[in-house]
């Protein structure tokens, strides 16, 4: 069994620290008319003199002006958009299509939040509430709309909403990604996965399946070879740079495992193995993660057959194992299609892009816990991911041996006959 500490990490290079940012959304300017004024030109100055005198000398009340009192000034945006949506008697079925959640989880969302986002009011200006603040970050996530468009819908700077993402993402990752993204540590819900995996595929003791996504980025001023991603280039012919998220789902395709961040230059097996999951699998005995041909044969992850001249047995358990490596994928499939941000390349810094990716992860969980469906467009979304072969296919003769068993197993049971093609 894995111990139930997190797996979150990100690449070296790259650390997952959001530093907090100035706002600079709302300007404002202290008019200041009492100081000084420039030198005037000698004529000029005569002629304000002048003017001033008869001014003076004309008023029959010598009373004293008032130095005029600074001003403030906030441009004016309109949050009409926000209000709407935010309405007790807006249609649930229209906030479920903005916001990819049903009102119920957005609110359970802003509770948990609530004392890691909320702000306090100045004297210059009230606070931004919670429930617009956790929007703001859900609908930038959930459309990956541009800044610019996302200032004018919630009546707020272009750089206060690039603020609030960053701050709302960071919460998620601090207080609910513990929660909600962990590795189960109680013997029962092991069983419940084990039982569900054979149940699709009669293969024993899956208790995870395992995949690797990229995340399209902008070209990144250093290291760009590093990420530069030659499958997409060629396969899209158009140069491509991306990042990784690595995840391992359960049988209801919720992610027990998450490690992001790793340059997408990086094969399967390459970012598994600089993973905190490869780093602390010692403890896993006797059950299997399963991925797919990109990963190696390991104690403890079980893959396809990949060779040329594949015998009926070894047809079988690949079609079986494919079952597993479904549920992986359609998870992935499923949180790229809800979190639209994940689909192009964003504005956020490559520097903050394991956080930002951290919570569209956590956020996928807890909608599909909820039961949240995909709309029907988003239900449509396609992915497609190239997997390169492991160059070191077999790294275990024990997990070598296993497969065979299971194959032969497999093609001699009672259901395994219809299967074969």
């Amino acid at each position: 069994m894995l111990p139930s500490s997190l797996s979150y990490t990100s690449s070296p290079s790259n650390t997952a620290v959001v530093a907090p940012l100035d706002d600079y959304s709302l300007y404002f300017s202290f008019l200041q008319e009492s100081l000084p004024p420039t030198e005037m030109p000698p004529a000029k100055k005569r002629r304000r003199e002048e003017t001033d005198h008869s001014d003076y000398s004309s008023s029959s009340d010598q009373t004293t002006t008032a130095p005029p009192s600074r001003r403030l000034w906030v441009k004016p945006r309109s949050s009409a958009w926000w209000e709407q949506y935010n309405h007790p008697e807006f249609p649930e079925e229209d906030f479920r299509a903005a916001f990819r959640m049903g009102r119920a989880t957005f609110d359970m969302i802003c509770d948990e939040l609530g004392t890691a986002v909320a702000k306090e009011d100045t004297m210059l200006r009230a606070a931004i509430p919670v429930r617009q603040r956790v929007a703001v970050c859900i609908w930038r996530l959930a459309t990956g709309e541009p800044l610019r468009l996302v200032s004018k819908r919630f009546g707020l700077g272009i750089s206060t909403c690039h603020k609030l993402v960053l701050e709302v993402c960071s919460a998620i990752k601090t207080v609910l990604m513990p929660k909600y993204v962990r590795w189960p540590d109680d013997e029962p819900v092991l069983s419940a996965a084990r039982w569900k995996f054979e149940s699709i595929s009669g293969i024993p003791n899956v208790v995870g399946a395992m995949y690797t996504t990229h995340i399209p980025i902008i070209a990144p001023k250093s290291n760009v070879a590093t990420y530069f991603n030659r499958r997409h280039t060629e396969r899209n012919q158009k140069t491509s740079y991306s990042i990784t998220v690595q995840g391992v789902v359960n049988p209801n395709g919720v992610f027990n495992d998450v490690s992001i961040g790793w340059p997408g230059s990086l094969s399967d097996e390459q970012v598994l193995e600089q993973s905190a999951l490869y780093k602390r699998t010692t403890h896993l005995k006797d059950d299997w993660i399963v991925g797919g041909a990109g990963y190696p044969l390991l104690d403890w992850v079980m893959v396809p057959y990949v060779h040329k001249n594949l015998t009926w047995a070894q047809h079988l358990f690949n079609s079986r194992i494919g079952e597993i490596h479904k549920v992986a994928k359609a998870a992935f499939a499923r949180l790229k299609a809800r979190w639209g941000c994940l689909q192009k390349r964003t504005e956020v810094k490559l520097q903050d892009l394991p956080v930002v990716l951290g919570a569209c992860c956590v956020l996928h969980n807890i909608c599909e816990l909820r039961g949240e469906e995909l709309g029907l467009a988003e239900s449509a979304y396609l992915l497609i991911d190239d997997e390169m072969l492991s160059e070191d296919r077999v790294r275990s003769v024990r997990s070598m041996q296993i497969r065979d068993r299971i194959a032969h197993t497999l093609l001699h049971s009672g259901s395994a006959g219809a299967s074969v093609h």
